[in-house]
């Protein structure tokens, strides 16, 4: 893969770029855009957005070459931005760009993996090119899938003095100075980086290493036959031991131990090989693998003390691993899992498996029987895939020195179109961009949303020939999400054969809802128009009804609705948010010139204040940080609004506080 830009109107902006995939609050994040032409009166006119809202602008000269700026971010942690860049000259638009920013002082909280599986002898050159294409992705955590010498002893040599080189399973051979290359440039674009091997795997010579028969599984009670996984097209079996076993733990443990001695790996990504029903250990005791799972990682993070993922095989052993200390939950998807309903409902039954603290990574490999011979994905099942997944919150593992067709990772029969690839780089920001939204709790409702035209709507789960809705509660907005099925040849979103067609793209769709709520106002923003930039939408509200119009859909919408927020009032008739803060009125009142708008804190907390006119709607935020307790003041400048009536708010995320604002000129 190559790094590309996000969608263009023309093409004079080549690419955007980040310095890192995630950022701690306060950081400065350094942005380089670069232009393949330019003119003297060319200017770039950047919008930092949360959401709806513009929380900064910047502006700049345009020059030819790469130009690079940085904004410092502001100090919320786990927020995701969308940044707009509009080159222009004078009024006209003559280009524009988007680039998601995700705030997170923790990855695990919005996980988007990615994946390396190759390790020859290679220059940092070469490293290089391949992280800073997965760092557009903002992928911030890789898997280093079959890095490792043997599974029962993934680092040949010693930690004090590792090997140059080994075979892996495959009779590759890995480069220990490659590795650490990776390691150590992956960090620096602050992305995790995971240790990949088996929790309970031991190559066919492990005896000699010191692995006893006594730790093994076995197929039947009577110790006849080893469990094991035939690689012997390689050469190798993996002979599975019991996850049980105080003796294999204790082994394990250490030789992964040297690992992180020599390496400095973030963590361990454990795999498993899924359900294999009733197994025995040597001492002829049934064994049922899942159970184990739980003391074992909880043994596995206090001996290591790193961070941990686990691959549930299709769903096997989830709940166990959801209730232990993993970083997020991962899933291999297989049959019978095969409908997108069912990717759906696994990201669905993760979040309830650990009580809506752990979000989802699914391995779920599109095209998959296409994978063993050269060829091309086919965008439209890519794309229809990851809108279902990054719509019910989940990620998809699939990018990586490549894109992932099967289950071994180094296959790379199947090339990315590059109109694929743009479109990745939309959806990719677009999950970073409103992952407060995606990926950061809320409440599934059904709020009757219908069509008054001739295209019908179905509540999830999708069907064949309808625009299928899934709506979300989340704090106090209203999410709806729309998800195109109107030409689906099937709902298997394996798309096997390669032929999934693009949607029907649907214009002008009038959609009406019911709330009991006041809707201050509702917008819309899509991977597949526009950069992923909202846009806000007209609506009318008659009573409980609610009517609106939506442009366009092609794959994916989102659609948002903002409420009127109410304040609670104390008995003594001032605002509960005087607990936290209180906000003065400004003086004059009517004001001509520049004011001062005294507050002040009565504890430490991160808040805003921003004006509205009228109607509303947020035209001004002038301030957005945290500040310990205190008294401030602001000043406002009425020579950059009109004259009329205005509102200034000072808002957290509890408490909001609203008073009025006379402008006269």
């Amino acid at each position: 893969m190559t790094v590309a830009s996000s969608i263009k109107a023309n093409g004079i902006i080549e690419s955007i770029q980040t310095n890192k995939a995630r950022y701690n609050p306060g950081d400065d994040v350094t942005f380089s855009l670069r232009l393949n032409s330019t003119s003297s009166n060319w200017r770039l006119n950047v919008r930092y957005r949360y959401l709806f809202d513009i929380i900064g602008t910047d502006n700049y000269t345009a020059s030819s070459g790469t130009h690079t700026w940085q904004w410092h971010v502001p100090d919320y942690d786990f927020r995701g931005y969308l940044v707009e860049i509009a080159l222009v000259s004078d009024t006209t638009l003559i280009d524009a760009a988007t680039i998601g920013v995700d705030v997170s002082s923790e990855w695990s909280k919005f996980p988007r993996y990615g994946f390396l599986s190759k390790y020859p002898r290679l220059n940092q050159s070469e490293i290089d090119n391949t992280l800073a294409t997965l760092n557009r992705y903002h992928i911030n955590g890789l898997q280093f899938y079959d890095w490792h010498y043997k599974h029962h002893m993934p680092l040949r040599g010693t930690p004090e003095n590792p090997a140059a080189s080994w075979p892996d399973i495959a009779n590759r051979t890995n480069y220990f100075s490659t590795i650490e290359n990776y390691i150590l440039t992956a960090q620096r674009y602050n992305m995790k980086t995971m240790a990949y091997n088996l929790l309970y795997g031991a190559m066919e010579n492990a005896s000699q290493d010191g692995v006893s028969d006594e730790w093994c599984l076995f197929t039947d009670p009577n110790r006849s036959n080893k469990d094991y996984l035939d690689l012997s097209f390689w050469g190798h079996y993996i002979y599975l031991m019991d996850p049980n076993n105080r003796d294999w733990k204790d082994y394990i443990f250490e030789k992964m131990q040297q690992v992180y001695q020599a390496l400095d790996f973030d963590g361990w990504h454990i795999d498993q090989l899924g359900d294999r029903g009733t197994r025995w250990n040597y001492q002829q005791q049934p064994v049922i693998i899942r159970n184990a799972f739980k003391t074992y990682l909880s043994e596995a993070q206090h001996y290591l003390n790193i961070p941990l993922i686990m691959n549930a095989v299709n769903q096997y052993g989830q709940e166990e691993i959801a209730q232990s200390p993993v970083d997020f939950l991962y899933t291999e998807v297989w049959s019978p899992n095969d409908n997108f309903a069912d990717l759906a409902q696994i990201i669905t039954d993760n979040r309830n498996y650990s009580n809506n603290s752990l979000n989802s990574v699914l391995a779920a490999y599109i095209n998959y029987d296409l994978s063993g011979s050269p060829g091309r994905f086919n965008p439209p099942a890519v794309l229809m895939a990851d809108a279902v997944i990054f719509a019910f919150g989940g990620a998809h593992l699939e990018l990586g020195e490549h894109m992932l067709a099967h289950e071994y990772f180094p296959n790379d029969n199947l090339q990315m179109p590059d109109e694929l690839q743009e479109a990745l780089i939309r959806y990719y920001d677009f999950l970073v961009g409103y992952q407060n939204l995606l990926r950061d709790g809320g409440d599934f409702i059904n709020p009757g949303l219908s069509s008054q035209g001739p295209i019908s709507l179905h509540e999830w789960p999708p069907q064949r020939g309808w625009v299928t809705t899934m709506s979300r509660k989340i704090g106090s907005r209203l999410v709806f999400h729309l998800l195109n099925f109107l030409n689906a040849s099937t709902l298997e979103w394996r798309d096997n054969s390669g032929t999934w067609r693009a949607p029907a793209e649907v214009t002008d769709l009038a959609l009406t809802f019911t709330s009991q709520d006041t809707v201050r106002y509702i917008w819309a923003a899509s991977p597949d128009i526009d950069n992923g930039s909202p846009t806000a939408l007209s609506f009318t509200q008659h009573g409980e009804t609610v009517t609106f119009h939506l442009s366009y859909l092609k794959y994916w919408q989102m659609i948002v609705v903002e409420y009127e927020r109410q304040k609670s009032i104390s008995k003594a008739g001032e605002s509960s948010c005087n607990g936290f803060f209180t906000l003065y009125q400004i003086y004059p009142n009517p004001m001509k010139q520049s004011a001062i708008i005294p507050y002040t804190l009565h504890e430490g907390i991160q808040y805003s204040i921003a004006i509205y006119n009228i109607l509303g709607q947020k035209i001004k935020v002038l301030v957005d940080t945290y500040n310990d307790a205190g008294d401030y003041q602001v000043s406002i400048d009425p020579q950059t609004l009109s004259t009329g009536i205005y509102f200034y708010s000072l808002e957290t995320s509890d408490c909001i506080q609203t008073k009025k604002l006379l402008i006269v000129h």
